[in-house]
């Protein structure tokens, strides 16, 4: 089982098709395939399920994918105290972030980290927040910057970085641009993250405290895509505060008030790269 077909398992395991393992791993579709033909061949089991339009994992290879990602773990941490020797920061950082940190905040910190250390090479995986702090409990990625769980988990340190304010927003000319009464947002539909994300329940929660239904037409985790709706009146939302411009307006109510925290997830007892420990540095300065 050599390097490169441990990662064509892996890559097929986790995106659940062999033209995006490909495209992950700058190689050809039959180049994957082959690969994990050989892995087949090699452990005497089949390892994947081919369906019409997707590739799931047959019982030996959801028992092969934890052993694998543990063996793709180690191989990467020794490459990297290998090259560590020299006192050289370089290497490949992986690192998990949602699309609102990584257009709002993270900008300014990856370009001076660009250039205080430009050997090393950047994978963002851009994901939800809830989706990055599960890839980094399991180990699949070295931290994560993303909006900080209420709830501590004995997997995860959590460092705060940014408090982000929110607010309820609606387009300029929306029935609600100049309300006063909290009761009236549930005779208007909102559009908000989806059911389970940090935000959602943050949302809820502070709705109830003042007696008020959440009513929502759309959901979805894109805060831009959140905010070009709301400012075409298609309904109202709570958003960042950073996300504020010209075509929304701010609806201040008595009893209503929403703060979250963003920051860095790293795994509990888990020891950060060169490269991840010199960003984890830079963000909390």
């Amino acid at each position: 089982m050599d390097t490169n077909t441990l990662q064509a398992f892996l890559a097929v395991a986790e995106t659940g098709s062999f033209s995006l393992a490909a495209e992950r791993l700058f190689v050809t579709q039959p180049a994957v395939s082959k690969r994990i033909a050989a892995l087949e061949d090699e452990l005497a089991v089949k390892l994947f399920e081919r369906l019409s339009k997707r590739v799931i994992l047959t019982e030996a290879g959801r028992v092969l994918l934890p052993k694998a990602r543990h063996i793709a773990q180690e191989m990467a941490g020794c490459k990297q105290m290998i090259a560590e020797l020299s006192g050289e920061i370089s290497g490949v950082l992986q690192l998990a972030t949602s699309h609102h940190i990584g257009l709002h905040r993270l900008p300014p910190y990856l370009r001076r980290f660009n250039l205080l250390y430009p050997k090393v090479e950047f994978a963002l995986k851009f994901m939800d927040s809830e989706s990055g702090c599960a890839a980094v409990a399991e180990g699949m990625l070295e931290m994560g910057v993303v909006t900080l769980p209420e709830a501590r988990t004995d997997k995860l340190k959590l460092h705060k970085v940014w408090d982000d304010p929110l607010q309820i927003m609606v387009g300029r000319d929306h029935p609600l641009a100049h309300c006063k009464d909290s009761k009236k947002l549930e005779y208007f539909p909102a559009i908000v993250p989806e059911k389970g994300s940090e935000t959602r329940r943050l949302i809820e929660s502070s709705l109830r405290k003042v007696g008020v239904n959440l009513r929502a037409r759309i959901e979805t985790n894109y805060l831009e895509t959140i905010r070009t709706l709301v400012a075409s009146g298609l309904g109202w939302s709570v958003l960042p505060m950073i996300m504020q411009n010209d075509d929304l307006t701010c609806i201040l109510l008595p009893g209503i008030s929403f703060e979250r925290s963003l920051g860095i997830v790293r795994r509990e007892g888990g020891q950060l790269s060169q490269a991840a420990q010199k960003l984890f540095d830079l963000l909390i300065e």
